[in-house]
């Protein structure tokens, strides 16, 4: 049979974004697929490079729409460390609180994303009504919807509002309860399983030697954490452990996902439980920086690196960024060769894609 070349994207729902998946099938079988970037391409480092430090949270809060904050605090994390800013003991659990109430979301959102394109609409449904919570959350401390522009080089804009932890701790309860029924819902689900199980596997050793991290390779069996491995802000102070699983394929992945999920909710408990009192602002930020800083933090997506350079102005002289997803995406064609054209929803989407980030 001759073999052809099929393009998914820039418009197809799979790609979950503007980007295009060019795969050659022989049959239904995949030979070689190429991703192609750079529909979405808005030169975020050029611009910041023009911009002052502290004008540059709102291009970072626009990384990703689904994980803004962990993105500005990556940001935020690197210009501290350029003008050795030290960060209040309690600014710093706030933004912890914040960073797992993100990734809660980003986890719901990819969720709500992936479930659909495996012919489970409720998943859709389910996902995003418990993703308000956590965005109302959000909205009722920072004042904005999605795009919150309230990690401060030095802390955080706001201080909690009266009644916000108690908010809080109801909606965690709700959420709770409720990936217990995902979970029976998803386990039950004879198509779920068909269409992840023994599907995408993508091996520990090769997976490293691509660059994928965060949840992707843990569901490979690699036992990798930046908040435990290489600890950041008050990390070191909280007792959890990695969320791992060994069997590399798409059903992996979303058992790491769920676990995350849970082990944010006891995050956050926990933050909340030992909040001290004080400040919220580091006192007497410079607006000048020079040397070099690189920051690297667990997005929920994977490694998130910032490395910016300094020349003594109030503007970066650069700015890098290097996105998890982008090498994900760039190690398409190792793990999709040998599926079906009709599996590509599944492990793409399993990969949780944010083109935002990845074509920045």
């Amino acid at each position: 049979m001759a073999q052809m070349w099929i393009s998914m994207g820039p418009q197809h729902p799979m790609t979950h974004g503007l980007w295009t998946l060019r795969v050659l099938v022989d049959g239904e079988t995949i030979v070689e697929a190429r991703p192609e970037m750079g529909y979405l391409h808005r030169g975020v480092e050029k611009i910041g490079e023009r911009r002052r430090y502290f004008m540059n949270t709102t291009l970072a809060d626009r990384l990703c729409y689904g994980s803004s904050m962990t993105w500005t605090y990556a940001y935020v994390k690197a210009v501290e460390e350029l003008m050795e800013v030290e960060v209040p003991q309690r600014a710093e659990y706030i933004r912890v609180v914040m960073l797992e109430l993100q990734r809660l979301a980003s986890h719901l959102m990819w969720q709500a994303a992936f479930l659909p394109d495996l012919g489970l609409l409720t998943g859709l449904l389910y996902s995003m009504r418990e993703r308000e919570y956590c965005l109302r959350l959000m909205e009722s401390l920072t004042g904005n919807r999605l795009l919150y522009n309230y990690m401060t080089i030095g802390g955080v804009r706001r201080e909690m509002p009266a009644g916000w932890t108690e908010n809080c701790e109801q909606s965690l309860r709700h959420i709770e309860v409720k990936l217990k029924e995902y979970e029976q819902f998803y386990d039950d689900s004879t198509i779920f399983r068909m269409r992840t199980q023994g599907v995408g596997f993508v091996p520990r050793a090769p997976g490293l030697n691509w660059g994928l991290t965060g949840p992707n390779i843990r569901g490979s069996g690699s036992n990798f954490d930046i908040r435990s491995h290489d600890p950041y802000s008050i990390y070191p102070e909280l007792d959890f452990e990695p969320q791992v699983e060994k069997d590399g394929d798409c059903y992996a992945r979303h058992l790491v996902r769920m676990r995350e999920m849970y082990q944010s909710i006891y995050l956050i408990r926990h933050c909340l439980d030992k909040m001290p009192q004080g400040p919220i602002q580091a006192d007497n930020v410079p607006l000048r920086a020079d040397g070099e800083a690189f920051r690297r933090t667990e997005d929920s997506r994977g490694e998130a690196l910032m490395y910016l350079v300094g020349d003594g102005s109030q503007r970066p002289y650069r700015w890098k960024i290097r996105s998890p997803m982008f090498v994900t995406v760039s190690a398409a064609n190792h793990y999709l060769r040998g599926y079906k054209v009709a599996d590509v929803p599944a492990i793409m989407g399993s990969m949780d894609m944010c083109i935002g980030e990845t074509d920045k």
